[in-house]
């Protein structure tokens, strides 16, 4: 499962998770975000070790601005708090496998 993160529950959902958490920095108008939308879905439910996050840049600008999202989409990983990965651009299945790994393991 994917939830939806505002700047109003970032903190909670993210920040203070207990475990590591993908946030993808998407908008509804963006032709890549939709392509990479079914792979964050199809991994949320197979990724245990780890929770997933959406923001939409366009309600949440201010967010997007903290974290310095200029392109979209752009995926942050956050451990105990701290962003440990940043990537911009819509990837395979297999790219978001390996950029996980290389945080979290497995």
């Amino acid at each position: 499962m994917v939830t939806v993160a505002t700047k109003d529950t970032f903190k909670k959902e993210v920040l203070e998770g207990q475990t590591p958490v993908l946030v993808d920095f998407y908008a509804e108008w963006c032709g890549p975000c939709k392509m990479t939308t079914p792979i964050i879905e199809e991994l949320s439910g197979e990724v245990k070790n780890m929770k997933f996050v959406k923001v939409d840049v366009d309600s949440n600008q201010e967010l997007a601005s903290q974290y310095s999202v200029f392109s979209i989409p752009t995926f942050i990983i956050f451990k105990g708090g701290k962003v440990v990965a940043q990537f911009v651009g819509a990837q395979g299945k297999e790219g978001f496998l390996n950029e996980i790994n290389r945080v979290v393991g497995n």
